[in-house]
């Protein structure tokens, strides 16, 4: 397989799992109130995925790096997603539906993570910005939010279950056309995980990472329903998502002019900035149009928190165990502080408001981005230091 061609295929599996993310991010939480669903309930189902996660996206990272390979893992995660996607849409009793949504996000949440993991490793062979390659995934997401928002506004949310097996079926035929990664030959052992538990920066780093991302997971969670209960519907909401991933689309499109400008940790406080400022204006909200309009703003949010976190990870986990690292990485970001933001985000949503919750999430992105500039000074200092005494 040529170089051009097999860059393609990243592209299309990037873009594919992304559209079948669509699904499940934008329309999940308007599928399970269909389903009669309290907000709380509601939380605890989208808990699960991110509490799924943070088990699965280890395990099959620490299996990616200790087989050689993310082309089998991605094949194995998508059949078995596809499969549970089948049973966990039957489900009607809110325990079933947790069971098998811890099943389904056991098999599903490893893509993305695993996909990117692929993405950063052929940029740097290719000595090509990782952002032209992970913005294929914002238009994936931007395809499916409008095209999924019009069929589900036209036939009801109920038959969710068949854009994302349509998706998910051309996802797995293009799982089987990738170019493997080319690995490291040393063997990774599972004390070499102590190399990464025990890498005070790296911890640090994710912990004071999770005061911003718990804003940016509740909002995945609760965008949707605050918009309909705003007087908004489905093709609304698909519009919504559309907007924000073609802007995120852009940023990563461009990372490769402005982002080695500055070091990733400036990057992601001027995003936690941001995020401070879009949630607090979200908050303010009494339709759904000003949602919507303001949702360019998610590129400059997300698109820039994430190519800028996701690039500082790569630089201070070893190369060995740069698998085992990302999904560590998407585990806290889209694991831990999924489960915070969509617990926390659905008690705060039903027992209070749409706005308070919003503005709660202005504060959280607030003291990330304060604690993150600490942070950086504090590393800086530390490795001054260190080069002074040497």
């Amino acid at each position: 397989m040529t170089k051009n061609n097999s860059l393609l295929s990243l592209k299309m599996l990037i873009f594919n799992f992304h559209a079948t993310n669509t699904i499940i991010i934008s329309f999940l939480p308007l599928y399970l109130k269909y389903k009669g669903l309290t907000g709380t309930e509601i939380g605890w189902v989208l808990a699960i995925g991110p509490f799924a996660s943070i088990i699965s996206q280890p395990f099959w990272g620490y299996l990616s790096d200790k087989y050689k390979t993310v082309k089998r893992m991605l094949i194995i995660s998508v059949i078995c997603m596809l499969i549970a996607s089948i049973l966990f849409f039957q489900m009607n009793h809110l325990v079933a539906i947790l069971i098998f949504g811890a099943i389904f996000y056991f098999f599903s949440s490893p893509v993305g993570a695993l996909s990117d993991s692929l993405a950063q490793r052929k940029a740097f062979d290719l000595k090509i910005p990782f952002g032209t390659i992970r913005m294929w995934g914002s238009v994936g997401f931007a395809f499916s939010s409008l095209l999924v928002g019009e069929i589900l506004t036209r036939f009801g949310v109920q038959f969710i279950v068949w854009p994302y097996v349509i998706i998910g079926t051309i996802l797995l035929l293009i799982t089987f056309t990738i170019q493997d990664v080319q690995a490291d030959s040393s063997p990774v052992k599972i004390r070499d995980m102590g190399k990464l538990i025990t890498n005070k920066p790296f911890i640090l780093f994710l912990f004071l990472m999770m005061f911003i991302a718990i804003g940016h997971r509740a909002n995945d969670s609760f965008m949707g329903i605050y918009i309909t209960d705003l007087g908004g519907s489905e093709g609304l909401v698909g519009f919504a998502w559309f907007i924000g991933v073609i802007s995120e689309a852009v940023i990563f499109a461009s990372a490769g002019f402005w982002f080695r400008r500055f070091h990733p940790i400036s990057f992601i406080v001027i995003a936690g900035s941001l995020y401070s400022l879009r949630w607090f204006i979200y908050g303010t909200a009494t339709s759904p149009f000003l949602i919507i309009s303001l949702q360019i703003l998610h590129g400059l949010t997300f698109g820039i928190f994430y190519i800028a976190a996701f690039d500082y990870v790569t630089r201070i986990i070893p190369k060995l165990l740069q698998s085992t690292g990302h999904l560590i990485f998407y585990s806290v970001l889209f694991g831990v502080s999924g489960i915070i933001g969509s617990m926390g985000g659905g008690l705060i949503f039903e027992h209070l408001s749409g706005q308070t919750l919003y503005q709660i999430m202005g504060f959280l992105a607030l003291i990330g981005a304060l604690t993150l500039l600490a942070f950086h000074f504090g590393v800086e200092r530390k490795r001054a230091l260190i080069s002074e005494k040497s």
